[in-house]
């Protein structure tokens, strides 16, 4: 198919930033970092304050807290505060102050005597991990392997969502070379994920970890239909072990619950827009007719 827009680009010796060709995240995308007003964080009363959005990136943090929990660790305790990425909230001065790249999820952690800031969702996956010593292996090649996972997420879903996610559901105009190139790479991806899972339970081996906790709410998500509705362009249907796994993680009900903290988007029975006790999700259950707050 020929790609139908026929205008040639031509850069420019140098590069000037042009406000108004951002599509719809025009108001937020801006080629320097800092803060662009003061906003102070909440806080709330547990050992931690996560500030975040239900994107991919932010149920992962979201998902982790929930399965520290369930797993028994009464210190994993979290405040949710919801972060509308689309108005800005990661440029105040009081997220800036917790991640200075100013991207969701952001975590501090007061548990200790000293407060501690973790951000970039991989990070905060690992520091979780650590401080409670689960779902991250001890015996050095199983965590060498579900360490490689995990970083293997991390380099891999820019295609997935700044490329691929950008310009088939986000792009001003739909250009058939950056589809292509980024559709192409993440059949790839999902096919590299689809062999390692044709071996093994779960991504780093047997058992659930961080490694799957990472990459579920992006590859997973995509093979269940949750990411750019492209489920059906990209035939997802040939990826059957990503497709076991990833109705497997589905059904876990830290998962579930996960998914909904800081959620602002689709049926107002999965958004818990603000976490700050497990008796919120019973809560948001009953309320579920009611109208979401903005």
């Amino acid at each position: 198919m020929a790609d139908t827009n026929t205008d040639t680009y031509t850069p420019p010796k140098v590069w000037t930033f042009d406000s108004e060709n951002g599509g719809q995240f025009a108001n937020i995308n801006r080629p320097v970092s800092g803060p662009t007003h003061e906003q102070v964080l909440p806080r709330g009363k547990h050992p931690f304050q996560l500030y975040s959005l239900a994107t991919p990136n932010g149920v992962k943090v979201t998902v982790m807290l929930e399965e520290l929990l369930a797993l028994g660790f009464s210190a994993a305790e979290y405040d949710a505060w919801l972060i509308r990425i689309n108005k800005g909230d990661q440029f105040g001065s009081g997220f800036v102050e917790v991640n200075p790249n100013s991207k969701i999820p952001a975590l501090m952690d007061y548990s200790g005597s000293k407060p501690i800031r973790v951000f970039e969702s991989g990070s905060i996956l690992m520091y979780l991990a650590e401080k409670f010593g689960v779902l991250l292996p001890t015996e050095p090649a199983a965590r060498a392997e579900c360490l490689s996972w995990l970083f293997w997420q991390m380099g891999s879903a820019p295609y997935l969502g700044g490329g691929f996610g950008h310009f088939y559901a986000y792009a001003p105009t739909k250009m058939e070379y950056p589809i292509n190139r980024f559709a192409m790479e993440v059949k790839r991806e999902l096919d590299v994920l689809d062999k390692r899972l044709a071996e093994s339970r779960y991504v780093g081996g047997d058992d659930y970890s961080i490694a799957d906790i990472a990459i579920w709410p992006w590859y997973g998500g995509l093979v269940l239909g949750q990411l750019y509705d492209a489920a059906e362009f990209l035939a997802v249907h040939e990826y059957t072990h990503v497709l076991r796994w990833a109705n497997d993680i589905a059904k876990r009900p830290a998962v579930i619950r996960g998914r909904m903290v800081n959620r602002a988007m689709g049926p107002l029975a999965s958004q818990l827009h603000e976490r700050h006790d497990a008796s919120d999700f019973a809560t948001q259950t009953q309320d579920k007719l009611a109208p979401a707050s903005e």
